[in-house]
């Protein structure tokens, strides 16, 4: 079975954003423009940046991403270049898009897996958080990069905008043959972080733990029952749980077109990146940034959830252990194949 981004203990994973720059502009995008540039990285910029990772962990792999990375020249030589170096896998996050003709320029040996984001399962939702036509258009690139032979995987980004059609997923993805299916949490994070997914003034995107454990779990086990592998983060930890950060125990690189290297997700909408690219070369941040905290222990288990996702709230429940956060880069996989 071919290999893409693992999220587990141990793990290497480089997220390289070549570009910010984007065809949709979805309500819930993470990228921020102030905090991660807007440079498309040239070639040879590229090419200098994956050097280091796969130098240090030659079993790491690589994730090419934007904004819509299919928009950047000179993508496909930049995944041959990943390929060469030997990275265990080269993956393609895109919204289906498929610009400049990318099918067509690389090969199901270049590219390990695209994957795609949708985020409903009919047009009327996904449109609405992802622009108008993004859904036929995804279901179009699913469909067009299968019959090339390529692996596909799928994203969809649950929150209390779409969290109603999670379950009828797993049909459509193995009609359209996905191979794939990874589950995510909506971070508090760029666009989503502004309140441009709910309707009410300080309502959050993100589902209650009694709403997350009640569709989350059923959702990934009907999936796999239908034989995809399937990827979602636990979120919330039994209170018999020990937390561990995946700062400390993977490693996970979050590459921007500025130059900021985070080992985080959460704190990309500030400057507390850890490593950051000078000259072309990678070199440790100015302190204190978020390796720093990766180290404290709290009783709410994340501390960087703690710190930048829920910063003003001090309310007893959040400091129950019913409430503990897992780390969002640790997540669970299953795959149990079709019922007998």
């Amino acid at each position: 079975m071919k290999k893409t981004v693992a999220f587990s203990k141990n793990a290497a994973n480089v997220f390289f954003h070549i570009l910010t720059k984007c065809n949709l502009a979805c309500r819930h995008c993470y990228i921020n423009p102030e905090q991660h540039g807007r440079q498309t990285l040239p070639l040879e910029t590229i090419k200098a940046w994956l050097q280091p990772f796969v130098a240090q962990r030659p079993q790491a792999n690589v994730i090419f991403l934007g904004g819509e990375p299919t928009l950047h020249p000179d993508l496909a030589a930049a995944i041959r270049y990943a390929r060469e170096l030997g990275y265990a896998s080269v993956t393609v996050d895109t919204n289906g898009y498929l610009f400049h003709g990318i099918l067509d320029r690389v090969t199901p040996d270049d590219v390990d897996f695209f994957s795609f984001s949708l985020d409903g399962a009919t047009a009327a939702t996904n449109d609405r958080l992802r622009c108008q036509g993004s859904f036929d258009q995804c279901i179009s690139g699913i469909k067009a990069s299968i019959a090339k032979g390529f692996a596909t995987s799928l994203i969809y980004t649950v929150s209390r905008a779409n969290a109603a059609e999670l379950d009828r997923m797993p049909a459509l993805l193995q009609q359209l043959g996905v191979q794939r299916f990874f589950i995510q949490v909506i971070g508090l994070r760029g666009r989503s972080a502004d309140g441009g997914l709910t309707t009410l003034a300080g309502d959050s995107p993100q589902l209650t733990q009694a709403e997350w454990l009640a569709l989350i779990p059923p959702v990934a086990q009907a999936a796999a029952e239908r034989g995809l592998t399937v990827t979602y983060p636990k979120v919330f930890l039994e209170s018999d749980e020990i937390f561990e950060c995946a700062g400390l125990v993977a490693d996970n690189y979050f590459i921007f077109p500025n130059g900021r290297v985070y080992r985080c997700p959460l704190c990309e909408d500030y400057p507390v990146h850890s490593l950051r690219f000078e000259q072309d070369q990678l070199v440790p941040a100015d302190r204190l940034n978020e390796r720093d905290f990766f180290k404290l222990t709290i009783p709410e288990g994340c501390v960087m959830h703690r710190l930048i996702q829920s910063p003003d709230r001090d309310d007893a429940s959040h400091r129950s252990t019913a409430a503990r956060i897992a780390c969002c880069l640790l997540k669970e996989e299953i795959q149990t194949g079709p019922s007998p």
